[in-house]
């Protein structure tokens, strides 16, 4: 199957991550003053929204008509970088958290790379040409909405509490 068999999965993971981005932003702004104030938390919602964001790129840049498998796998490594740049600074934060419990702090870094890592692969294998690399797009995209969620839902209650 070509890359206009992914068109509506396409479509919907659009849909879905441009209206996530914006609730997570939303939410996030209704308590931006404690945002702000604790250290951890800024990078940990840029993260989470920078998940979405990838997967929203992705899932245009498939979209674009006519492109070659190789086109689609570098037009992925840029944003999956960017993203792995923020992951980065956010895991680095969590694990050098003192509030948190020590046995939390490895699942929720490994919780944002999962995506990142999904389209990792999936990057690498289209541009070398490999069409198998829309499924590591797909299941890229689908992390990015569960890790992304579940993130900021963590840092909307560690906001509250």
């Amino acid at each position: 199957m070509g890359l206009e068999g992914w068109s509506d999965f396409n479509v919907a993971t659009a849909g879905a991550t441009a209206a996530l981005a914006g609730l997570i932003i939303v939410a996030m702004s209704v308590n931006i003053k404690e945002a702000i104030q604790a250290e951890t938390i800024p990078s940990r919602v840029a993260a989470a929204i920078a998940g979405l964001v990838l997967a929203l790129v992705a899932s245009l840049a498939a979209l674009a008509p006519a492109q070659p498998v190789w086109a689609l796998g570098l037009e992925l490594l840029v944003p999956t970088l960017a993203a792995g740049t923020l992951q980065w600074r956010a895991s680095g934060h969590i694990m050098a958290e003192t509030t948190a419990p020590p046995g939390w702090r490895l699942p929720k870094v490994a919780l944002g790379w999962l995506p990142i890592a999904a389209y990792l692969v999936a990057s690498v294998t289209l541009m070398a040409g490999a069409p198998w690399g829309y499924g590591f797009a797909a299941a890229g995209g689908i992390l990015a909405i569960i890790s992304s969620v579940l993130l900021a839902w963590v840092v909307l209650v560690e906001i509250l509490r």
